[in-house]
């Protein structure tokens, strides 16, 4: 029987209503939040990938200009979608939810092999969590409800490649078998 995960992927202040906001970030918070409420009561463990950067330092200001600032109301967690009791924050630095964070480890405590990866970026940070993810032998599962990224275009070219790169699943919520 497959053990499973949510990893919640970027849904941080800045993103949603800050410096690098979009509005189509905001078609995913109701979906995402009924997820989590759906995972915690089947006893599905929750984490939390987050931009965290280092102020003056950080690589991804180069590209997306300075946002998530470690310890700023920028790289904090939605209201939303706030993190519960048992929840688990991860940081990151980077796009991937796993490289160089406790992430792996965290999940394999737990027993993980599925990951359900949900967040903003479906073309990126979602993507290279996927990859990571896969690299390390879970399996992928990601309803498209959950997700999006900048157009319509990006977000299924980013669902079809770890659809097809990493044999991940992408479904709709309902077809999570904690759904029902």
């Amino acid at each position: 029987m497959k053990k499973y995960a949510v990893i919640v992927v970027d849904m941080v202040n800045d993103f949603v209503t800050g410096v690098i906001a979009h509005p189509r970030i905001k078609n995913i918070i109701e979906p995402i939040r009924e997820l989590l409420e759906k995972a915690r009561a089947a006893g599905v463990p929750v984490f939390y990938a987050n931009d965290s950067h280092t102020p003056e330092i950080d690589k991804e200001f180069k590209v997306w200009g300075p946002h998530a600032v470690e310890g700023t109301w920028g790289a904090e967690v939605i209201d939303e979608l706030k993190p519960q009791p048992g929840d688990v924050l991860v940081p990151k630095k980077t796009y991937s939810g796993f490289f160089q964070t406790p992430l792996e480890l965290d999940l394999r405590e737990k027993g993980v092999d599925t990951v359900i990866i949900t967040g903003w970026q479906a073309d990126c940070c979602c993507r290279h969590t996927s990859a990571d993810a896969f690299f390390r032998g879970f399996d992928i599962v990601v309803p498209r409800e959950t997700t999006d990224t900048l157009t319509e275009e990006d977000r299924d070219r980013g669902l079809d490649y770890i659809k097809n790169i990493y044999g991940g699943t992408i479904c709709s919520l309902k077809d999570l078998p904690f759904w029902k």
